[in-house]
């Protein structure tokens, strides 16, 4: 009996702390045991998002929503409290903003966290962060359509008038034609004159015959009155006067037209309250886009990690470079072994500022990219690689981004330049510290590691 009570209590506290390290790992996967912060935003449409929506800092899952406010009136907005990681505290700040995204193509909707400038202040425990409305393709298309028809409508006007103006004109040459026609076959004054040669004979003899006499005189005098009648009787310059009015007429309603279509396109294309303009907005929502259509598996990318499991999906074949944690990266001895083929860029030979402030890939940097994977060898282009990303100006925050951006710019150009499997590749931030294997101090740049070992 006393055996049988001991094996009991045996199996009693083996069940019991294999249901506390389970508790532990479902916890430590959604941060229940981990240092958190609490904020607020508020936004006046939600669609998508409810209690326990993701939120992400900078791409980085950090938390999630834990409560949402209803308005008091049907103009009010929604209060959410969202409840983000410690370890991001740095990279919210004061002018960081919140906009609602999609998780991948046809996934669910998730908040988004900007990380703010080096210049803003932290944000505080509490504070009501910025938020920005999402973008909808279906108010972008009836905005477009309504402009289009508004143009057709404004231009409509200025068509008719254009054509009446065209008809007159039209008119006018026509009685020109006419008049034209009229002198060359002989007829009035001036036909007479042209034509016939001893109506001219006539006209110079009147001019000798002026010096002489008066008679002569009154008659020249007679052939002009007789000339600027037969003018006169043809209306020709009112005519002129009427094309003239007319011309001025549709400049006018053209340029006042102009103005109407520039000041459309203007408040259509026109910056938002954030300062961005429409084609940044929708490149930045495609780009998001494309962001969150690599983690529509999310679930089962942390049932692979977890510690129970991990042996199994990496052996079968499953182990992730989507997701690399700075913490556990360094600890793996498959990513820090020192046999691994590393080439170190630094940031001067790789990045150049623009007039923005912000740092992208200089074509300098781009053919030291070339070179480094012609120096890794043919496993470059087949065998998985890893961009270490590293950044050692400023405070932990601030490092941690930079470190990021450097790493993903590099992979996208790796990934456009010699059409790498996107499995292959990987990033992690590193801030400034490389992996204690490599016998290396600091970095401020980036490293391209090629693993030997493949993963299939």
């Amino acid at each position: 009996m006393s055996n049988h009570n001991l094996i009991t209590g045996a199996f009693v506290l083996a069940g019991i702390a294999l249901f506390t390290l389970v508790i532990f790992l479902i916890g430590g996967q959604h941060g229940a045991f981990a240092k958190h912060t609490d904020y607020f935003v508020e936004f006046a449409d939600i669609s998508g998002i409810m209690k326990g929506s993701k939120v992400r800092v900078g791409g980085l899952d950090a938390g999630e929503v834990m409560e949402i406010g209803l308005p008091d009136s049907p103009g009010g907005r929604f209060r959410l409290k969202l409840r983000v990681g410690e370890q991001v505290h740095g990279l919210i700040r004061s002018d960081s903003v919140v906009r609602i995204v999609p998780e991948g193509l046809v996934g669910e909707r998730l908040l988004l966290i900007y990380p703010g400038t080096a210049k803003a202040s932290e944000a505080k425990p509490g504070d009501t962060l910025q938020s920005k409305e999402a973008v909808d393709l279906m108010d972008l298309t009836d905005n477009g359509a309504s402009l289009l028809d508004y143009t057709s409508k404004t231009l409509k006007p200025f068509s008719e008038k254009l054509d009446k103006t065209l008809d007159a004109a039209t008119v006018t040459l026509n009685n020109v034609n006419g008049l034209l026609v009229t002198l060359r076959q002989g007829k009035g004054t001036v036909g007479m004159l042209l034509q016939d040669e001893t109506t001219a004979e006539n006209v110079r003899e009147s001019i000798v015959n002026l010096r002489e006499t008066t008679t002569s005189a009154a008659d020249a005098s007679k052939r002009a009155d007789a000339l600027l009648a037969d003018l006169q009787s043809r209306q020709f310059g009112e005519k002129v006067d009427q094309v003239i009015d007319s011309v001025q007429s549709t400049a006018r309603h053209f340029d006042a037209t102009s103005q109407k279509v520039e000041e459309s396109l203007t408040s259509a294309l026109g910056p938002d309250s954030q300062g961005v303009d429409a084609a940044s907005n929708i490149r930045q929502s495609l780009s998001n886009l494309d962001q969150t259509t690599g983690n529509m598996s999310a679930d089962t990318e942390a049932l692979k990690h977890q510690f129970l499991f991990r042996g199994y999906f990496k052996h079968r074949g499953y182990y992730s470079l989507a997701n690399l944690n700075p913490d556990d990266y360094r600890k793996d001895r498959l990513f820090s072994n020192p046999a691994n083929p590393r080439v170190w860029l630094d940031k001067e030979e790789l990045f150049e500022q623009k007039q923005d402030g912000t740092f992208a890939l200089s074509s300098a940097g781009m053919a030291k990219i070339d070179a480094s994977v012609a120096q890794l060898g043919d496993g470059a282009v087949s065998e998985p690689l890893i961009i270490e990303g590293y950044s050692a100006s400023g405070e932990p925050g601030v490092q941690l981004a930079e470190s990021r951006a450097r790493a993903v710019a590099v992979r996208q150009y790796l990934q456009t330049r010699f059409y790498i499997d996107p499995q292959n590749l990987g990033t992690v931030s590193l801030r400034a510290t490389p992996p204690r294997t490599v016998n290396k101090a600091s970095w401020d740049g980036v490293c391209i590691v090629l693993l030997r070992r493949t993963f299939r």
